[in-house]
């Protein structure tokens, strides 16, 4: 029980990556608030996991939502040794649609939702000498045309992370951050089927975006987070980690052995 007592709030939890994390860290033993939108999803999830999870339904686009969820938090647990930002908007639109209402509610979710989030809970991670782990994707660097302000969203946690790395380590809060590769979720395989793909889409990806022949699963990235909330991963803070297929630097997918 790697986590063994540990009680963790992740966001975005009542589906896809945040859904298996969940269940990963209260099978490692934890405690687990999870979180989400839809209330009646939210309740099923909770259900199937037991007495050590507790519903919080919240829409993070609120800035009066981090307190929300801090307060139902410690309510439950008494204290808070993880937060995992995880919830994230991945509605897709390029610059010419990208108009200031749609910038500006994007960031409000993705990254200004993680940063008040932390504000909220970071005299309870004190207490506990407590971790963040803020979930990024690849496309933090530079990403794709058509998911502008969720790339720049993302290029901006990365630095939320570094920064409170720096600025909440003399008070033994350790904050990590992970970039996600393309992972097959319920809600990605949705969205390329909706785009016209064939529903064995998964099975028929070109070399270059699965080297091993498929794509990275839900319960790898929650296996990786284990390691960053338990304490095998302390003192190490200011982490930021790939979890992809292929190197993001250097990467030349094109090249083969000769």
């Amino acid at each position: 029980m790697r986590l063994q007592d540990k009680s963790i709030v992740v966001t975005g939890s009542t589906t896809g990556i945040g859904e298996a994390m969940a269940r990963r860290f209260i099978a490692e033993g934890a405690q687990v608030l999870v979180h989400g939108r839809d209330a009646s999803r939210g309740k099923k999830i909770v259900d199937s996991l037991g007495s050590r999870a507790v519903l919080h339904v919240d829409d993070l686009s609120d800035p009066r939502a981090a307190l929300r969820i801090a307060e139902a938090a410690l309510e439950a647990f008494g204290k808070i040794d993880g937060l995992v930002n995880n919830a994230a908007c991945t509605t897709r639109r390029d610059l010419q649609s990208t108009d200031a209402a749609f910038f500006d509610q994007l960031i409000a979710i993705n990254l200004r939702a993680p940063l008040l989030l932390i504000r909220a809970l970071v005299e309870a991670l004190a207490r506990t000498r407590g971790t963040v782990l803020n979930i990024g994707s690849v496309l933090g660097y530079c990403g794709e045309s058509n998911l502008l302000a969720y790339c720049v969203s993302k290029g901006g946690l990365m630095t939320l992370s570094r920064n409170l790395a720096d600025s909440l380590c003399h008070r033994g809060i350790r904050v990590n951050h992970l970039n996600v590769g393309w992972t097959l979720t319920e809600n990605e395989y949705m969205v390329k089927v909706q785009d016209g793909m064939s529903e064995r889409w998964p099975e028929q990806l070109p070399a270059e975006a699965a080297p091993s022949g498929r794509l990275i699963k839900p319960e790898e990235i929650a296996a990786a987070a284990v390691y960053w909330l338990s304490d095998e991963s302390r003192p190490i803070s200011g982490s930021v980690v790939e979890l992809e297929q292929y190197p993001v630097i250097g990467r030349f997918p094109a090249k083969k052995e000769v």
